[in-house]
Formats: structure tokens, sequence, C-alpha cells
């Protein structure tokens, strides 16, 4: 069974990612923010990392940096936007993935498709 953290600050969005995956039978821990993350991954490994780009204390791109500098195989799957994405947020979902996440996903997120996408990349 692959074990996925998830990092958002958005209690609602982590329920849901969490149920949606469990249901799926995977194994999931989560994190508020950034330095939780990395605090968590650090302590025990993971087979994936989905990431929110916008959170206090470090946020999903500062924390995709350093995942990958100090765990260069780990796969992450970065995950920013609202309802109607901003230009800007485009960009910072492009740039997570020249940070090396392996996957960018707009929210609102339709819950097949993080299902698909963490499939993917756990291949």
């Amino acid at each position: 069974m692959a074990r996925i953290l998830i990092i958002d600050d958005n209690a609602k969005v982590l329920d849901t990612y969490c149920k949606i995956l469990e249901s799926a039978g995977y194994e999931v821990v989560v994190a508020t923010n950034g330095n939780e993350g990395i605090r968590t991954f650090k302590e025990e490994p993971l087979d994936l990392v989905i990431t929110d780009i916008f959170m206090p204390e470090k946020e999903g791109l500062e924390t995709i940096r350093e995942l990958k500098r100090d765990f260069p195989d780990v796969k992450i799957i970065a995950i920013s936007g609202g309802v109607n994405i901003e230009p800007e947020e485009e960009d910072y979902l492009k740039m997570a993935k020249q940070f090396g996440a392996m996957c960018t996903l707009a929210k609102p997120i339709d819950l097949e498709k993080l299902l698909k996408t963490a499939r993917e990349c756990l291949v």
C-alpha cells in the first residue's frame, strides 16, 4: 500500500483528499504547512507528496524545492488555485514543475482526476 503525504492549510481540503485517497486504499498522512510536511517526510519518507502552493509558515514552492534537494527521488503533485485560477497562479504551478513537481492540478480539483494523477505518479 502506497503512503501519501498531503500538505495543505485548509482542514476541509485535507479531510476531502484523505477520504478519497484512503477509500482507494492509500495510507494518508497530513500536514498543515510546509515546515510540518518536511518534518513529517524526514521522519518517515512516504511514496508521494501532494502539496498546496499557498500556505502559512512555508509555502509550497519552498517546500517542493527543499524536499527535492534533500530527497531527489520524491514524487510530488502541486496544487493551487481557486474557482477562477488567476494567471499568476498558473505561473506558480509552472514554477512548481520547474522545482521538481511531477504533476500540477488547479483547484477546484475533480477527485477522480486527483486519484488518477496519484496513481500515475506512483507507477
